[in-house]
């Protein structure tokens, strides 16, 4: 992943600092957009994944929509000039729901028939009619962690399928809405592309109760959650784009003018990034041996919210591998007054030393932007290659 020449000049740079291959990001849109545009699908950046200036940009330019959470995303996916934006999140407060309106955004997805009201009546104040689509709970198992699970109905989020024909009743005597379309997302980092299968056929069947009770949509928005390989990420730098999209072209069943969008985030950003750190202590414990580093939890909180994997190499070391090379087990943890903050434990790497630089893989997604201040830390820079 990294030439001599990238780590030489990481030796001048102040660390911690979240690393970006610009070029690799290029090559993954291109990749992507090889395989939607094939059926014609449409494919929105959930700015929850990365929300770095310049990874918008170079996303922007490459003609996706966006998907949003919160008000300040809409916000910024408007200045950054994304043409097609979709808001969703189970908690909309009213300064953001008038944020999105004074926008004209694309789409409301919408969680609750509460939700759907209090838009119609921000809406009508406005003026205007808001279009939304149902985000439905498919009660779909994504077979992922179970923190970043969403479609089951023992989640917060989505419109249960036993109070979905009360909903739409309720939501065709509201004025200043117009139902365009309905929703899902059943998790994230999923690799198990069967759960996607079960969406397909799940989503086909409350299509057609949508057909039978005379609702037209115009689209179907399936979400995201296309995992990526922590493990091995130079063997897998793009995801399989080719065999998600032709799933759905197999199994998701478009009337005709429909049209199908995703909201897809980790696949797109994630291998774009690594978190580079510096060795500031090496210690000797009573079973294992410790890396402590520069960067902690505060610049990369998966490990310690997830216990996810990150692939950490020591790439001062590596540029000179010999085969007398002495590989050692070490806990790599970081500097924050807390116990979780390790980012794996008992890792193979070379013999490591103080001031030696540590590359954790795979964090263009859910890094940076997860990041806090917490203990008074600064906020790590960001690095750019092209």
């Amino acid at each position: 992943m990294f030439s001599k020449e990238t780590i030489q000049k990481f030796q001048n740079t102040p660390t911690p600092f979240y690393y970006y291959d610009l070029g690799m990001l290029g090559g993954t849109l291109d990749a992507l957009k090889k395989e939607s545009v094939k059926y014609g699908y449409h494919v929105h950046y959930a700015l929850k994944a990365n929300a770095n200036n310049e990874i918008l940009s170079v996303i922007q330019q490459a003609g996706l929509g966006a998907d949003c959470v919160s008000g300040n995303e809409v916000k910024k996916a408007g200045e950054h000039n994304f043409e097609k934006i979709f808001f969703a999140g189970v908690g909309k407060s009213d300064e953001e729901i008038n944020t999105a309106l004074d926008k004209n955004i694309s789409c409301f997805n919408c969680e609750s028939l509460q939700e759907i009201e209090v838009i119609n009546e921000l809406a009508n104040k406005r003026n205007k009619i808001a279009p939304i689509a149902f985000r439905i709970n498919p009660n779909v198992n994504a077979n992922t962690h179970k923190y970043i699970t969403t479609g089951l109905e023992e989640n917060k989020f989505g419109i249960n399928l036993w109070e979905l024909e009360e909903v739409v009743k309720r939501t065709q005597q509201l004025k200043n809405i117009k139902i365009t379309g309905i929703h899902f997302h059943i998790g994230s980092q999923i690799t198990d592309l069967s759960a996607y299968k079960s969406l397909c056929l799940r989503a086909n069947e409350i299509q057609s109760w949508f057909v039978s009770h005379k609702v037209p949509l115009e689209h179907i928005n399936v979400g995201g959650g296309l995992g990526v390989d922590y493990h091995t990420p130079d063997k897998n730098l793009i995801p399989d784009f080719s065999s998600y999209f032709s799933l759905f072209n197999q199994f998701l069943e478009l009337r005709p003018k429909q049209t199908l969008h995703f909201e897809i985030g980790r696949a797109i950003v994630a291998q774009c990034g690594s978190l580079i750190s510096k060795v500031l202590f090496v210690k000797k414990g009573v079973s294992t041996n410790f890396v402590i580093l520069d960067a902690g939890m505060t610049e990369l909180i998966r490990p310690a919210l997830y216990q996810s994997y990150h692939k950490i190499e020591n790439i001062s070391q590596i540029q000179y591998p010999t085969s007398n090379t002495q590989y050692l087990k070490y806990d790599v943890v970081g500097p924050i007054c807390e116990s979780s903050d390790c980012f794996g434990k008992a890792v193979m790497l070379p013999e490591t030393k103080r001031g030696d630089l540590i590359a954790i893989r795979t964090t263009g997604a859910y890094g940076e932007v997860m990041s806090s201040q917490y203990n008074l830390r600064e906020k790590a820079k960001a690095v750019y290659s092209v």
